[in-house]
């Protein structure tokens, strides 16, 4: 009987020897990029990296009231006042009399959109059926690089 046990002892542990060295046959490994689509809203145009990095940089800028960067982050015309009309110098001393700083942080976490030359938000801007007149912000390419132009309301 003991012989017995240990042959089955025997025959069970080969057996488990034989089949934990026995490998698998790999899973086909798909790349990220192929089982997720891209992460675009609906009305959101397919933007480009360094897009994506200008609206970040200036998202960040905008938060710390860094008003260095976000100078040299705007055109040379800038545009902040439609009625009456006013651009260029006096941007920061106009929102900071005016509180703008939480606006302009609230529009610029919205999503642009393409119209015509410009990257805006909120994307109703772009939607001439709505005749949106609140708050908007527009950015474009200057000589290849983007530029924050306009932040205005009415």
């Amino acid at each position: 009987m003991k012989a017995g046990v240990r042959f089955l002892a025997f025959v069970l542990l080969a057996f488990g020897l034989a089949a934990g060295g026995c490998t698998t046959p790999p899973k086909k490994k798909t790349a990220a990029h192929e089982t997720k689509p891209a992460k675009v809203k609906p009305g959101q145009e397919a933007s480009d990296v360094d897009f994506d990095a200008f609206i970040s940089r200036l998202r960040k800028a905008v938060t710390a009231h860094d008003m260095n960067t976000i100078a040299s982050m705007m055109t040379a015309d800038f545009g902040y006042s439609l009625n009456p009309e006013r651009s260029g110098e006096g941007v920061f001393q106009y929102w900071d009399e005016n509180n703008l700083w939480p606006e302009l942080e609230g529009i610029l976490s919205e999503t642009f959109v393409k119209k015509q030359d410009y990257m805006v938000a909120p994307p109703q801007f772009a939607d001439p059926s709505l005749n949106y007149d609140g708050y908007r912000a527009g950015i474009r390419r200057v000589n290849g690089s983007w530029k924050f132009a306009y932040f205005v309301n009415g």
